[in-house]
């Protein structure tokens, strides 16, 4: 259908590896999305610390905006969603005072254990009801105060990715709740920044934008996006700006005896919670509380996802070039459970060759080593069906109701393979789609904005209406069952 003189609304959505700009338009109930461009979200290494270009991706969002010109297309507003933690520091004269590092620059190993000098580890989880990871923002913002950081002492304003970029579009300075609440600095009961956290890092809420919700309006374009775009009078709209809140908002769930997958470079494995779950179990578990569109609680774990693959690619690649589904055909082909990894060892977060790391591992855990690209994309496979399962058996301990069904949304819901895997791990049916749901909550909360859209429950009925979805159900259940505990005895050896 064409999508002129129809409501429509532009989402910016803007992973660790890449962006993309993605028209959404309503019609019956429906949404039809058209991308109007994708572009590169590269990690750039200058003298050995990782940075994010902001002013690249900045240029991006106004492409976007100059081709939906050019394409004559209506548009009632944008929203922006990103990767959580990462930040852009800002001085008192509005401008940035560097560009952001990146959550895999290796400046914050050993950051947690630092700060918990200062205040205890179960203090600090029990102040907010974050995973402890060595790149939450808390101990990213410390690590900057315990180096001496030459712009610490000039910060006047700490504004997430999502929120630095619609400053950019609109020069209104705003900290949207679902991307705060990834930074290990907000209490999940008040939706605040925990004050002892504030004193420890020198720092106060003048700090931070004004704090809004989703759903919000953030401001319009300025005068300079107006004249680069041709555009006027387009609103920005505070969407979920964390992706994964968007994407969870985006499950197709009928009821609420569901847990989710959002599937990506990061794989984050939760439940909807209407209250924060922060006890000695989720202490034990590692398990993080944050925010959802609706002001829900995601009560989900990070697991590394296809990192793990999106790296081995690359050197794959350096031989001659290959695709993902070239990838997922050769580990079809190659004989099961020979191997397998703890997807989440730190050996995997940034190691120099991605097959090394795998081929090391399985050698320090008297495997077999795989060889080929086929048998390495297999243990990665099988290795990450069997840590969804570990994680969704504790979420299952935690969960107030029964997890019938896990729904597998984002990129990943695209690889038939590894959902068949999952479905025969867990012993539980798989729904696969969909593979854009970080776009379709972003572009759906703009509806909702618009006064389109009512509730959540709304949202996920359009989905299910807009889109087909793949379920996957267990086979070879004993045979997985077995090989299950070969994989526990070599995620405990390291």
């Amino acid at each position: 259908m064409s999508v002129n003189n129809l409501t429509s609304f532009l989402a910016i959505d803007l992973g660790a590896s890449s962006g993309r700009a993605i028209l959404g338009t309503m019609e019956n109930n429906r949404l039809e999305l058209k991308e109007i461009s994708r572009f590169p979200n590269p990690i750039i290494e200058v003298n050995g610390r990782l940075y994010w270009d902001l002013l690249h991706l900045y240029n991006q969002i106004i492409e976007a905006l100059q081709q939906v010109k050019s394409q004559r297309l209506s548009v009632t507003s944008l929203g922006i969603d990103t990767w959580g933690v990462d930040f852009v520091c800002f001085g008192k004269d509005g401008e940035p005072l560097r560009m952001p590092y990146s959550y895999r620059d290796p400046r914050t190993f050993g950051a947690p254990e630092r700060f918990f000098t200062k205040i205890t580890k179960e203090e600090v989880y029990r102040k907010t009801g974050i995973q402890i990871m060595n790149f939450n923002t808390l101990f990213q913002l410390d690590t900057l105060l315990s180096e001496n950081s030459s712009i610490y002492p000039a910060i006047d304003k700490i504004l997430f990715m999502p929120d630095a970029l619609s400053y950019l579009l609109t020069g209104e300075m705003v900290t949207e709740y679902t991307i705060a609440s990834t930074s290990q600095m907000l209490n999940p009961y008040t939706k605040q920044f925990d004050e002892s956290f504030l004193q420890i890092l020198q720092l106060n809420e003048n700090n931070f934008g004004k704090q809004i919700l989703p759903g919000e309006k953030i401001g319009n374009i300025s005068p300079s996006a107006q004249r680069l775009t041709g555009l006027q009078d387009l609103s920005v709209i505070a969407v979920a700006g964390h992706d994964t809140a968007s994407a969870v908002l985006a499950t197709p769930a009928k009821d609420e005896n569901f847990a989710y997958l959002s599937s990506g470079t990061w794989s984050l494995m939760g439940i909807e919670s209407a209250q924060p779950v922060v006890n000695d179990d989720t202490f034990a578990l590692n398990f993080t509380n944050e925010g959802g569109a609706d002001g829900s609680i995601r009560l989900l774990k990070n697991i590394c996802g296809m990192w793990l693959i999106e790296q081995c690619k690359k050197e794959w690649e350096d031989k001659q070039p290959v695709t993902y589904g070239e990838i997922v055909a050769a580990a079809k082909q190659s004989v099961p459970f020979q191997c397998f990894i703890n997807p989440d060892s730190p050996c995997f977060a940034s190691p120099g060759s991605m097959i090394t790391a795998i081929q090391t591992y399985c050698k320090e855990t008297n495997q077999y080593i795989p060889q080929t690209m086929g048998e390495i994309a297999r243990c990665i496979y099988e290795s990450l069906a069997f840590r969804y399962r570990q994680v969704l058996a504790n979420l299952q301990k935690l969960a107030t109701f029964p997890i019938d069904t896990l729904h597998i949304i984002g990129g990943g819901a695209q690889n038939k393979l590894l959902n068949s895997f999952t479905a025969n791990a867990i012993g539980k049916s798989v729904i696969a789609g969909p593979s854009e749901a970080t776009a379709m909550g972003n572009i759906l909360l703009q509806a909702q904005a618009a006064g389109i859209v009512n509730n959540k429950q709304e949202i996920r009925q359009i989905v299910r209406n807009s889109i087909h979805l793949d379920t996957f159900e267990p086979e070879e259940s004993a045979l997985w069952n077995n090989h299950y505990n070969d994989y526990l005895e070599v995620f405990r050896n390291i």
